[in-house]
């Protein structure tokens, strides 16, 4: 059991630190002037995609090792939700990551690629909260 809640306890830093993002930093930095929110997005998402992308993997392996050594079957499910932020973030956001990577200043096209880039981002704590419910029915002995 000990397996399951260390994963659920990751999922569930995961999902805070996605929903502080999408919730709180998000608006806030769209309040910003254009080469200001640039600058911004910038900083954080360098931090944000060490912090999260150590949470996703880690969680998602203890959850499929709750499944191996807990034979817990929806921990396997709350780990593979974990793991798919990886796919997810490369093939849905990644693109827009890119071209804002590339912006050397916030010029007016920043504006609705950060836009976009929060909408995606939704889908990523969309994911670790599922991932939460996974873990917290496996705790339950599922």
């Amino acid at each position: 059991m000990i397996i399951t809640s260390l994963a659920l306890a990751t999922a569930a830093a995961f999902g805070g630190a996605a929903a502080y993002i999408n919730w709180s930093e998000q608006p806030a930095r769209l309040s910003l002037g254009d080469a200001a929110l640039l600058k911004e997005w910038k900083f954080s998402y360098g931090r944000g995609f060490e912090m999260q992308a150590s949470l996703a993997v880690i969680s998602g392996l203890l959850g499929l090792a709750a499944f191996y050594f807990e034979h817990r079957f929806m921990a396997a499910v709350g780990g593979l939700l974990m793991l798919a932020n990886w796919p997810y973030t490369f093939l849905a956001i990644a693109p827009t990551n890119r071209l804002l990577g590339a912006m050397a200043d916030g010029g007016a096209a920043s504006r609705p690629l950060i836009q976009r880039w929060g909408k995606l981002h939704a889908g990523r704590t969309l994911l670790g909260f599922a991932a939460m419910c996974a873990f917290l029915v496996a705790q339950s002995g599922v």
